[in-house]
């Protein structure tokens, strides 16, 4: 896959030098440097799209995710503000600015700042924020996902969910031998690989996550 992807970012940067405005090709030259891990390059491109077309500022959140892990933390923040701006019902967005705020202002502040939602999101996105408000567990959600009367498939979807983010809320506080066996099950998960553009995406956030988790010494967890 590496290779595919190393072939397709060069495919796309000779066609970039032909047509030099052209926004798809930034955004898949974009995706591709993000699922190499070059995260700079990726927040590169994406800028790039954005300078072409301003409107497409508000809606950018692979722009934020990849700005998180350049380590442009306020900048990554800022992103996901706009987009709750364009959509104020995806708690997912939520989450991530949370993650942004941790490392660039502490938890006390993302906790405090946790944008407020008032219309239902998709599951399992209710009670993962509500773990990342402080108020339930990582067992709960998964209780609540195995106990739930809903298809196999519903059910692995919701599974890589919130193993993704469960994963992430440890990893963000610290916690990396916590978190790396939940970022490994949203990896192993069988539905998100296959799933559509968007929980694709957070299915190679998952893979690029857990390899920076394993590439790091290893060290004691925080409680």
């Amino acid at each position: 896959k590496v290779r595919q992807w190393q072939s397709t970012a060069e495919q796309l940067t000779q066609q970039i030098a032909k047509d030099s405005r052209s926004i798809p090709l930034y955004s898949q030259r974009g995706d591709a440097r993000f699922f190499l891990g070059e995260f700079k390059d990726a927040v590169a491109d994406y800028n790039q799209m954005v300078e072409l077309d301003a409107s497409a500022d508000a809606s950018h959140w692979r722009r934020g995710i990849a700005l998180f892990y350049a380590h442009e933390y306020d900048a990554a923040a800022r992103q996901f503000e706009r987009y709750h701006s364009f959509d104020n019902v995806d708690r997912e967005n939520g989450i991530w600015r949370y993650l942004c705020q941790v490392k660039a202002d502490g938890l006390e502040k993302a906790r405090a700042g946790l944008l407020k939602y008032e219309k239902d999101d998709r599951e399992p996105f209710g009670d993962v924020y509500r773990l990342f408000a402080g108020t339930l567990q990582p067992d709960a959600i998964i209780d609540r996902i195995t106990q739930a009367d809903v298809t196999d498939l519903e059910r692995e979807k919701r599974r890589f969910y919130a193993h993704l983010y469960i994963g992430l809320w440890h990893a963000v506080h610290d916690r990396p031998q916590a978190a790396q066996p939940h970022l490994k099950r949203a990896v192993e998960n069988s539905w998100g690989p296959k799933a559509g553009y968007g929980p694709n995406y957070m299915w190679h956030v998952g893979r690029l996550h857990y390899d920076l988790l394993s590439q790091q010494p290893a060290k004691n967890s925080k409680p």
